[in-house]
């Protein structure tokens, strides 16, 4: 094996890493989800996914709500001069 096509089978490899979460559940849920062909899997990860980027936007959100109350209310005429300076170029 070339020297390029080692480094991109390892960088292939090492980006795709996973680990094995193990959950338990009513043995009677098992066989449901079996019953009703979904694939655990998939579904777990999916809803993982989805709730990490849930936190990360409340967590984005709190920061900016943060940084709003830090800064405070800008006086009216001194924005309508902002932005007239802006417009004006």
């Amino acid at each position: 094996m070339m020297l390029l096509e080692m480094f991109i089978f390892l960088l292939t490899y090492f980006v795709n890493m996973s680990v094995v979460i193990g959950v338990r559940v009513p043995e009677r849920l098992k066989r449901e989800l079996e019953r009703l062909g979904i694939d655990v899997s998939t579904e777990v990860r999916r809803f993982l996914e989805k709730r990490v980027r849930e936190e990360k936007a409340r967590a984005a959100l709190k920061a900016l709500e943060e940084v709003h109350r830090s800064i405070g209310r800008i006086p009216g005429d001194h924005a309508a001069g902002i932005i007239r300076e802006m417009r004006e170029g």
